[in-house]
């Protein structure tokens, strides 16, 4: 990179995460956005603008012209190849569309960034996105994999990991030193917990 942006990487990686975090503590942070705004304008991309039109509405009070610039910067995403980014900017719009009551509005934008971070095994911030996507009283995101673990026994654990393998009931029977009908009842009471109605659909699980 040339020119007037060459010497202001720190503020592409560190000002848009000040300022969310500031907004969160409530802490006053003009002053990176006003390096970030330097540098986003300077370079003239997409993805760097519509960074910046998100950092704009979390600061902004005012909803409706927060709102102009969410909107704003999940058009300029479109297409920019930077899905995390884009993904943040989704997230950061539903969350504020739920705390301004707009629930339906706010589950488009709060699935497409759980998607993507799932998709980008950004775990933390796929549990983020899914939590205020439930908030908004959307249940179909399935439910996060340590809740989903829990919710097994150990020994059903333990069985429905060797079935995602493929073993029979005789074949894990054998391992861990069970009847076949014991596996099987075993894996009659694990399914209803993993949401799922064969063992075809255990394949698809993360179970570890």
């Amino acid at each position: 990179m040339t020119g007037p942006v060459r010497h202001q990487i720190q503020a592409v990686y560190f000002a848009p995460d000040q300022i969310e975090a500031a907004v969160r503590l409530g802490l006053p942070a003009r002053e990176p956005l006003r390096r970030f705004e330097e540098w986003a304008t300077a370079s003239g991309q997409d993805w760097a603008l519509a960074v910046l039109h998100r950092c704009r509405a979390l600061l902004e009070t005012d909803w409706e012209r927060a709102h102009e610039d969410f909107g704003a910067a999940v058009r300029l995403h479109a297409g920019s190849g930077r899905p995390w980014e884009a993904a943040r900017t989704r997230l950061a719009f539903g969350e504020r569309l739920r705390r301004e009551r707009d629930k339906g509005s706010a589950r488009p934008h709060l699935r497409a960034a759980w998607e993507t971070f799932e998709r980008l095994g950004a775990r933390p911030w796929a549990e983020r996105a899914r939590t205020e996507l439930r908030a908004t009283g959307d249940t179909s995101s399935p439910a996060a994999p340590a809740e989903v673990l829990s919710a097994l026994s150990p020994q059903e654990l333990q069985i429905v990991r060797l079935a995602a393998k493929g073993l029979t009931n005789r074949e894990i029977g054998a391992q861990l030193f069970l009847s076949p009908k014991t596996v099987s009842y075993h894996l009659y009471r694990a399914f209803p917990k993993l949401n799922v109605a064969s063992r075809a659909q255990l394949a698809g699980l993360d179970l570890s």
